[in-house]
């Protein structure tokens, strides 16, 4: 199973320059572009490792990483910033990041960072395989979806998106989201593309169930829950 990693970076060269390297090398990479969305993203603590830009829109590195650490999650956090004098390092090395990179960067030396963080983090940390909500239930490994007991079939993407929503379980999900996420997407492509997939998604989970479970929250985006 590949390792998730999370890239919070506004620099859209930067980022498409990680994130492409970094699938190559067999990660799964999600992106946020501010540091309020990094934050949601990161707050299920689903992710092997985070990258992060310290000077962000919406919400300050900084503040991201203490939101985090504050919260318990622990997962580790490189930050990469173009902030290099030696107390920038050690304001970031203080404030409980792991490791601390200055820009420019060498991917490989990035990658190699990131890589010990990881050996370092161990097989103590739990290796996510499955997801379940209510009667909902997905194998990462077999690739298998089932709800109550019935075999629910999956077109690769549509797999990708319900494994999204389910990382993000009883949360919100907006579309800038799901189009990072999910499509790679980091502009708006101005189609409907996720309705699309997302109708699709909610006839093939809810169709025939008890109750819903795919929501569509109005101006906002959608959510995975038990709850309408």
């Amino acid at each position: 199973m590949s390792h998730k990693l999370l890239v919070i970076e506004d620099d859209d060269d930067t980022a498409s320059f990680i994130a492409k390297g970094m699938g190559e090398e067999g990660f799964t990479v999600d992106r946020a572009d501010n540091g309020r969305d990094g934050l949601f993203l990161a707050t299920d603590g689903a992710y092997d490792a985070i990258v992060l830009d310290r000077m962000l829109p919406k919400m300050d590195g900084m503040a991201v990483l203490a939101a985090l650490r504050a919260a318990g999650i622990e997962t580790p956090v490189i930050i990469l910033s173009a902030l290099s004098t030696p107390d920038d390092r050690v304001a970031g090395l203080t404030a409980g990041s792991d490791d601390y990179l200055t820009k420019p960067f060498a991917f490989a030396e990035l990658l190699a960072r990131v890589r010990l963080l990881l050996r370092k983090r161990g097989a103590g940390a739990p290796v996510i395989t499955s997801f379940a909500c209510d009667d909902l239930e997905m194998d990462l490994l077999s690739r298998k979806v089932r709800r109550g007991g019935r075999s629910i079939e999956l077109q690769p993407r549509e797999f990708r998106l319900l494994e999204y929503l389910l990382r993000h379980a009883e949360q919100v999900v907006t579309r800038t989201m799901l189009l990072e996420g999910v499509w790679d997407y980091h502009f708006d492509p101005g189609t409907n593309v996720i309705d699309v997939h997302v109708s699709r998604l909610r006839r093939k989970l809810d169709d025939g169930a008890d109750r819903p479970l795919l929501h569509t929250v109005r101006g906002a985006g959608y959510r995975l829950g038990i709850s309408a």
